[in-house]
């Protein structure tokens, strides 16, 4: 059967940038810019407030796990401190640049408030589209494994080895899939996480990403939902935020621009891959989905590709 999550977490193809223990003792509170990329942490002792822009304020207590897919600018302080005392710049690696543990408020003494944090990067040319399926701020509590694998993120991160980044970057494969089966899909905002939590939607949206090449329509994705089309459609959009139609569009053209980047394949193999029956059409759909044809999007990562020729890899 499909797995329309794990194929979204493959696609973006995540690697492990940076990684930090931090602590925190007394009063304090940083500001965060907006940063853009992934970023997480894992509370391994104590509690904190998270105040991220456009959500509300939680208390982050031991065992908590925060993923936020593009992190926008939030603050973060002990309990009793609301306003930021300290603005923090935009790269948090430039905080430790030392590779010390990063230490908020008082020096001295030992810790009240202890986690483990960091961010990594997509490899997607995707990134943005793929992000926008997710939820803002995933915020789960009471599941260990989670700041277990938190911790092995950074023990490999510390490591200089054979091997490093690929570990890292399957070992943030697993965290992200961990984090967002995880996550109550039902208090997600309109997405692919809240759509695959019904079960109506995630038979159709599982028919579109196990047979990307078949021709669907409403009234065969209404089927395999088990309602009748007006009511498909509805819940479809509510659940997903975007017509089924639009949706199946963007998942093509997202598999399209990963099989591009690749520069394995013939205009004709991709088109067929995705369901189109000859490289012109597919170029014109491409051109208006993502703006630019699909030669002048190859020649962006590498060499064009012609129809009927395949790109060396």
């Amino acid at each position: 059967m499909s797995d329309p999550l794990a194929q979204v977490i493959e696609l973006l193809r995540p690697r492990a940038v940076f990684s930090k223990g931090i602590s925190g003792r007394g009063r304090w509170a940083f500001r965060y810019a907006e940063f853009g990329m992934p970023g997480f942490c894992a509370m391994t002792e104590g509690r904190c407030r998270l105040a991220v822009d456009g959500e509300e304020p939680v208390i982050l207590e031991e065992g908590d796990f925060v993923l936020l897919p593009a992190t926008p600018a939030f603050t973060m302080s002990s309990i009793d401190v609301a306003l930021p005392l300290h603005l923090v710049p935009k790269d948090p690696e430039e905080t430790a640049a030392d590779g010390s543990e990063i230490r908020y408020g008082q020096t001295e003494g030992p810790p009240d408030m202890r986690q483990f944090g960091g961010y990594f990067a997509f490899g997607s040319p995707n990134a943005g589209l793929l992000v926008s399926l997710l939820p803002r701020m995933i915020h789960i509590r009471g599941v260990p494994r989670l700041t277990g694998l938190v911790r092995l993120v950074g023990e490999e991160a510390a490591r200089q080895d054979i091997g490093r980044d690929l570990i890292l970057g399957r070992l943030v494969e697993i965290l992200l899939i961990e984090a967002l089966r995880a996550a109550p899909a039902k208090h997600a905002q309109p997405g692919l996480l809240r759509g695959l939590g019904d079960p109506r939607v995630a038979s159709a949206l599982r028919c579109m990403h196990g047979d990307v090449e078949h021709a669907w329509t409403i009234p065969e994705l209404a089927r395999a939902a088990g309602m009748s089309r007006s009511a498909f459609f509805d819940r479809f959009v509510r659940m997903v935020g975007a017509r089924p139609m639009e949706y199946l569009m963007a998942w093509r053209m997202t598999v399209a621009k990963d099989l591009l980047a690749r520069k394995t394949m013939a205009l004709d193999d991709v088109a067929g891959r995705i369901g189109y029956s000859s490289a012109s059409t597919f170029s014109t759909a491409f051109s208006r989905h993502v703006g630019v044809p699909p030669g002048q999007f190859m020649r962006r990562s590498g060499n064009p590709v012609e129809p009927g020729h395949a790109v060396p890899s």
